[in-house]
């Protein structure tokens, strides 16, 4: 089908959307309303359509969907087609009778991978600093084994409260949970952003991972899986706090693999790229901004949570049994740029 012909949905992708003679004038009026240049949608253009409501942080409305839906087919609001490359392919009791715990289960990737792994047998303990995230997660699980705790991973007594949450079984940790920085150097860094930054993605890890390592050496099975990034694979794809922090996730993810792969725990690393999650990228740097911005117009296609997802329960899983201390770029082909 021509893309002259295409039927358009919320489901259609951004670039099917934007090379449609009908649907490519709708969108451009509508970013035209609110400033925005088309070519801002050009690491989405895999994404459907529907993601951007997400990614935009509530600017762009569900109603502002519907509508361009709506005015492509005449008025008409057509049947949903399945979004290429978006369906999972759950894999039944893949995890029965395992516990995991996954922090920032309240949104993004950790909601995915969350959802994924109840929705394979597994009991999840879902840890978020936002209640509702949490709330909504158990909301669309219905009938499935997920156990919710609120609760900020750079404090030791939340530490606590997750791990007496898991009971004495614990057979994976998927360490999700991070925050971005301001994309600015080094010398504009502030002390607040630094110490925030490794804090959460860097200090809260080690504690977690620490306080769930017990059970794994007595039992002599588990998996870790660490959020690392691009970020940690080159200088050239966010500030200078991230970029910091998750090349340390890497350090932290091969000492520890290589620490206790002989006690049967595997600990590997996800290195996402650009990701649908609607963490807005804040450039509050005038030279990160000139540094930075020209090469991320660069980067393959943003992906889904729920493909990071799939990446990240790959490698918690008995699947990726040999596997151990690797740091898997989860990131469309970007590390080979």
């Amino acid at each position: 089908m021509s893309n002259d012909t295409a039927i358009l949905t919320a489901a259609s992708t951004v670039g099917t959307w934007l090379d449609h003679p009908v649907g490519g004038e709708l969108i451009r009026e509508l970013l035209a309303q609110g400033g925005t240049d088309p070519e801002s949608l050009t690491p989405v253009r895999g994404l459907p359509l529907q993601q951007l409501v997400a990614l935009s942080n509530g600017q762009l409305p569900q109603a502002a969907i519907d509508g361009l839906v709506l005015a492509a087919n005449g008025g008409e609001m057509p049947v949903e087609a399945a979004a290429n490359g978006d369906a999972e392919v759950v894999v039944p009791g893949r995890f029965a009778g395992q516990t995991v715990v996954v922090t920032g289960a309240g949104g993004g990737i950790g909601r995915a991978t969350a959802s994924r792994i109840a929705r394979e047998g597994g009991r999840v303990v879902a840890v978020d600093i936002a209640p509702a995230g949490l709330e909504a997660l158990v909301d669309e699980l219905p009938g499935s084994d997920v156990v919710t705790v609120v609760g900020d991973i750079t404090s030791e007594d939340d530490v606590q409260r997750v791990v007496q949450a898991a009971g004495d079984r614990i057979d994976g940790l998927a360490n999700v949970a991070g925050i971005t920085d301001t994309m600015a150097p080094l010398h504009e860094t502030s002390d607040a952003v630094w110490e925030r930054v490794m804090g959460v993605n860097v200090t809260g890890m080690f504690r977690l991972t620490r306080a769930v390592l017990p059970a794994m050496l007595a039992a002599r099975r588990g998996s870790v899986v660490n959020i690392a990034s691009e970020a940690a694979l080159r200088g050239n794809a966010a500030g200078l706090a991230y970029t910091t922090s998750k090349h340390a996730v890497v350090g932290l993810t091969k000492n520890s693999a290589f620490m206790y792969g002989p006690s049967g725990i595997r600990i590997n690393a996800v290195a996402p790229g650009g990701v649908a999650t609607g963490i807005p990228t804040r450039f509050e740097s005038e030279l990160g901004s000139s540094r930075l911005q020209p090469l991320l117009q660069t980067i393959p296609a943003v992906a889904t949570a729920q493909q990071l997802a799939a990446s990240i329960t790959f490698l918690l899983s008995d699947d990726g049994t040999n596997l151990n201390g690797v740091v898997l770029p989860s990131d469309g082909g970007w590390s080979v740029q």
